[in-house]
C-alpha cells in the first residue's frame, strides 16, 4: 500500500516541479555559453546505503517563511492514543512588542510576523529488500518556534535540563508510570531515580512546553539552524541516515518527529510550563493571542 502510494505520488511531484521550469524549446548552447550560467538545480537525488536499508532523498533548492496554525495534529492514530498528537499547533509566532530580541537575533514591530524559516525540504524512502520500509519530510535547515499542547509524542525532543547543581543533560522522555519511552510519551524530565512524573519530581506534562526554539544554540545566545528536523512514517524498524551515511535516528515502526531544540531549561521552569508565544493577530479566547 504504501509503495504504490509512493509509486504514483514521487513521479507527479517531480513532473509537476519540472514543468513549471521548463517553457521553452530546448536549444543546443555553446560551450562559451555554458561557462557563464550559474544555477543549482531544482531538484538532487542522493542514494545512499546504510545497515540494512537503502535510501533514496528527493532534495528540492527551495526555502520559505511562514507562520501556520493547525487545530489538531494527530498522527498515528489508532483510536486509543495516536504516536503524535498536538493541539493548536503553529510554525512561528507574531511579535508581541518592537523591543525584545527574537530567535533569529531581530527585533521585530509589535504583530510583526516572526517566521519559521525552512530551507531545501526532502523527500526520502528508505527501502529493505527491495521493499519500501519507510519514508520521511524533513528540511535540511531549519529555524523557527513550534508552539502547541503536545499529549503524545513518538521520536527525539532535542531538550536539555539542568539538575539541581546545575548540571545540564539531555531530556528523557517518560509515559505517565515514569517508564522511559520515545513511544507516545506524554511527560518529559531528568533520567533520575527520582524522579516520578506521577507527582511531578524531576518530570512535566509534554503540554507543559507551549512553545519551544527549534534550531541550535548559538554562543551569543540567538539560535541557528538545525539539520536535523524532519517527520517519518515506518512499517519496521529504520536506522534513518544523513546523505554523509552517519546515522541520524533509530526509528520503531510508526510515526517518528525529530524535532531539535536549542533550549536549555532548569527544573523550576520545566515545571511551572514555558509560556505560549503569540501566534494568532485576533484573540479568539484560546489563549493563542
Amino acid at each position: 500500500m504504501i509503495r504504490e502510494a509512493l509509486d504514483k505520488a514521487v513521479p507527479g511531484l517531480i513532473f509537476l516541479l519540472v514543468a513549471g521550469v521548463a517553457h521553452g524549446e530546448l536549444t543546443p548552447i555553446s560551450e562559451k555559453e555554458m561557462g557563464q550560467v550559474q544555477g543549482q538545480a531544482m531538484i538532487a537525488v542522493d542514494r545512499t546505503t546504510g545497515t540494512t536499508e537503502q535510501f533514496t532523498r528527493f532534495t528540492l533548492g527551495m526555502d520559505a517563511e511562514i507562520q501556520t496554525n493547525i487545530e489538531t495534529l494527530a498522527l498515528g492514530d489508532d483510536g486509543t492514543q495516536a504516536d503524535v498528537a498536538v493541539n493548536q499547533l503553529s510554525l512561528g509566532h507574531i511579535s508581541q512588542d518592537a523591543t525584545s530580541v527574537q530567535i533569529d537575533g531581530k527585533t521585530y514591530a509589535a504583530g510583526d510576523i516572526v517566521p519559521f524559516v525552512g530551507a531545501d525540504p526532502y523527500f526520502e524512502l528508505a527501502e529493505q529488500n527491495g521493499e519500501v520500509a519507510g519514508f520521511r519530510f524533513g528540511l535540511n535547515r531549519a529555524r523557527g518556534t513550534l508552539s502547541g499542547d503536545i499529549t503524545s509524542f513518538s521520536g527525539d525532543l532535542g531538550l536539555q535540563l539542568e539538575d539541581d547543581t546545575g548540571t545540564a543533560s539531555q531530556a528523557t522522555l517518560f509515559d505517565s508510570t515514569t517508564t522511559a519511552t520515545d513511544y507516545r510519551a506524554t511527560h518529559v524530565g531528568l533520567a533520575d531515580a527520582a524522579t516520578d512524573c506521577a507527582t511531578g519530581v524531576n518530570c512535566a506534562p509534554l503540554t507543559n512546553l507551549k512553545t519551544l526554539d527549534v534550531g541550535v544554540a548559538n554562543p551569543d545566545g540567538t539560535v541557528g539552524f538545525t539539520e536535523d528536523f524532519f517527520l517519518s512514517f515506518q512499517k519496521q524498524a529504520v536506522e534513518w541516515t544523513g546523505v554523509d551515511g552517519v546515522v541520524e535516528a533509530p526509528a520503531e515502526a510508526g510515526v517518528f518527529f525529530n524535532l531539535p531544540t536549542s533550549m536549555t531549561l532548569d527544573l523550576p521552569t520545566l515545571q511551572s510550563g514555558i509560556p505560549r508565544a503569540r501566534t494568532e493577530h485576533i484573540d479568539r479566547g484560546l489563549g493563542l493571542f
